[in-house]
């Protein structure tokens, strides 16, 4: 009896250290896929045949041509009165990785994600994948440019119709961040809140003090076909009730603050209801914001849309 109760915490010891494992970073979520017939493919043409008319696919016709644009939905979100809208930021540092090696990397994993973050936040979830990443089509080397910009918002216009969604709040990290605020330009309506963390603006600048722009002429992907939100903040629709909420940290080495306070300042001059705060960082780059302050701050804008405090209410 001793020896199987020995052998027993071995086994338990085991798979707690295994599970560990799994979940060093950001969760068990987070680790890579097990078989090659699981995993999303990256960087691919659009193929009609390769986007079925289910849940978890969009085929959308923007002005450079046909997309699929891939979503992973928390429950609840048909007919849902509010939903976060959340796009990742950069991927290129593992867009040429086997797809076995990317962390969640599977319609199994980002559904897990998008679920979690639900249960986290108190409202229907929905990641939805830039192009050319986690199985939409496109390539993640043209992020930026008017083509990824474009797929994504004839996206977000099928998404709702498809799932009868009343409003959104955009949530949007670094790149996606940027991606959120270009949305926003393009006329985008029904957003009940948009929260952009660390974002990218003023790309040309952002490029010159990075070192990484050819000749003054490109941005940091080398392009100089890029749209730059900045640019166009002129074609945010007015709505009194929509919040933008800009965050980041005066020591982004990556997406500097003072670009994103002068987005903050045009939109503001524009007239529009915008919010610009400073959060801690994880060293060295700063870029990375902690306590999951994006989760916050888009579940707390949800919740008001939902359940708007009452005028003259003491």
């Amino acid at each position: 009896m001793p020896v199987l109760r020995w052998h027993r915490r071995l086994a338990f010891v085991l798979l707690a250290l295994m599970q560990a494992a799994c979940a060093q970073r950001a969760g068990a979520d987070l680790r890579a896929p097990a078989a090659e017939d699981e995993v999303l493919h990256w960087n691919q043409p659009a193929v009609r045949a390769n986007c079925p008319d289910r849940r978890g696919y969009l085929w959308v016709q923007p002005v450079e041509g046909p997309a699929c644009i891939r979503y992973f939905a928390s429950d609840e979100i048909d007919g849902a009165r509010v939903a976060i809208v959340q796009f990742s930021g950069d991927r290129d540092s593992v867009m040429d990785q086997p797809p076995t090696r990317i962390s969640g990397n599977t319609e199994a994993l980002r559904t897990l994600d998008a679920q979690r973050s639900r249960d986290r936040a108190g409202v229907p979830w929905i990641f939805m994948a830039r192009p050319g990443t986690y199985g939409s089509s496109g390539d993640h080397r043209r992020r930026r440019e008017p083509v990824e910009f474009h797929a994504l918002d004839a996206a977000l216009d099928a998404l709702m119709q498809r799932h009868q969604l009343q409003r959104i709040v955009i949530l949007g990290h670094s790149g996606g961040a940027t991606a959120g605020a270009a949305l926003l330009t393009m006329g985008r309506t029904r957003v009940a809140c948009a929260v952009l963390t660390s974002g990218a603006y003023g790309l040309l600048e952002r490029a010159r003090m990075l070192g990484m722009s050819k000749d003054g002429r490109t941005d940091t992907t080398g392009s100089t076909l890029f749209y730059d939100p900045l640019d166009h903040v002129n074609g945010i629709v007015r709505d009194p009730a929509r919040r933008i909420v800009l965050i980041g940290n005066r020591d982004d080495r990556n997406t500097p603050f003072a670009l994103q306070q002068r987005f903050g300042d045009a939109v503001a001059k524009a007239g529009h209801r915008i919010e610009v705060k400073t959060h801690a960082a994880e060293p060295p780059t700063y870029h990375d914001l902690t306590d999951r302050i994006g989760l916050h701050t888009a579940s707390l804008c949800a919740r008001e849309a939902l359940f708007p405090p009452t005028s003259g209410a003491e």
